[in-house]
């Protein structure tokens, strides 16, 4: 499954992969106006054990599929300890 991630301008460390290149029509309002113009960092083929650097691929997948993007945010503090 191929998807396109956004890098939020507002926010550091905060992503947007989306199904569609600049298709931001799943994405709620709320959501857009948060995260702001994004800017895309790449596209990415998602398969059922790629490694992502925060996130399962097939978590990825399934929100694309079901919602229509998938958000990740930068990590908590003290989540990796």
């Amino acid at each position: 499954m191929k998807c396109y991630v956004y890098r939020s301008r507002r926010r550091a460390d905060t992503y947007l992969f989306l199904p569609g290149k600049d298709d931001f029509s799943g994405v709620p309002e709320p959501l857009r106006r948060l995260f702001g113009t994004g800017e895309l960092a790449m596209e990415l083929e998602l398969m059922p054990g790629r490694r992502l650097a925060a996130a399962e691929a097939t978590e990825v997948m399934r929100c694309l599929r079901e919602q229509g993007y998938f958000l990740q945010l930068p990590p908590q503090p003290g989540a990796m300890m």
